[in-house]
């Protein structure tokens, strides 16, 4: 997508751009703006680690097994309904791993996570990291549309779970992000409001995690691109001091 068509779009949608229309460079919420590999300082604090836990794995487990599995799925009662399962989309050995709540109409339709106006969103959020949804894979924390694009419930999330597990056992991510309410909820296995969640370093399977808002609830929230900001540079943060 050239630039012009880009902007037009998140124009359209009532989104400032992540961009300036006039540099290169990327363009902070705030006035005092800090580039993307020079993140402002932070000191969030550090949550409890959770206790270790081994990945779920079957035998000889690998990514073609892994996505047939999910593909034929019927564990619980969404699989009629589906039009298909949303595996997830990416860099199978990606340092970053993008985990959302859960496949929408369009997800469901075409089988891609983060697509429609919330997916470009999400494009931009990811470059105003200097990253491309080629560099990271995304994927969700249920593979299936749940009807009316409810919130999942429990014993759906219970039995996708496992899928989840194989999954960040094969690509060995650095760092996660988790996107939105339910995908925090569920991975951090609380049901602490996202507010009191972001701004903190977690852990999954001794993995660093960091709570980030959901796009689609940013196009309904523009005031909180700000905070989006932050929670990005956490992520940076957290990232870089990581051992490469």
């Amino acid at each position: 997508m050239n630039e012009t068509l880009r902007l037009h779009y998140l124009e359209a949608m009532g989104i400032e751009s992540w961009y300036s229309k006039n540099a290169s460079k990327i363009e902070t919420p705030t006035e005092n703006r800090t580039p993307c590999h020079q993140v402002a300082p932070m000191q969030p604090p550090l949550a409890k680690p959770e206790p270790l836990a081994q990945p779920i794995l079957t035998i000889n487990d690998n990514w073609s097994q892994l996505e047939q599995d999910v593909r034929s799925c019927q564990k619980c009662e969404l699989y009629p309904t589906r039009k298909q399962t949303v595996f997830g989309t990416g860099n199978i050995t990606a340092d970053w791993l993008f985990i959302g709540e859960a496949p929408n109409e369009t997800e469901d339709l075409q089988g891609i996570p983060f697509v429609d106006n919330a997916g470009l969103l999400f494009t931009e959020m990811m470059r105003a990291m200097n990253l491309t949804r080629d560099e990271i894979f995304m994927t969700n924390i249920l593979k299936c549309r749940p009807p009316n694009s409810r919130d999942p419930h429990v014993n759906e999330l219970n039995q996708c779970h496992d899928y989840l597990k194989r999954q960040h056992a094969l690509i060995k991510p650095k760092i996660i992000v988790a996107v939105g309410r339910v995908a925090a909820q569920k991975l951090l296995k609380t049901h602490e409001p996202l507010s009191k969640l972001r701004g903190v370093v977690h852990t999954f399977d001794q993995t660093p995690l960091i709570v980030v808002y959901h796009p689609a609830y940013l196009l309904r929230s523009l005031s909180q691109k700000r905070a989006a900001w932050q929670d990005l540079q956490l992520a940076l943060k957290t990232y870089q001091q990581l051992p490469h």
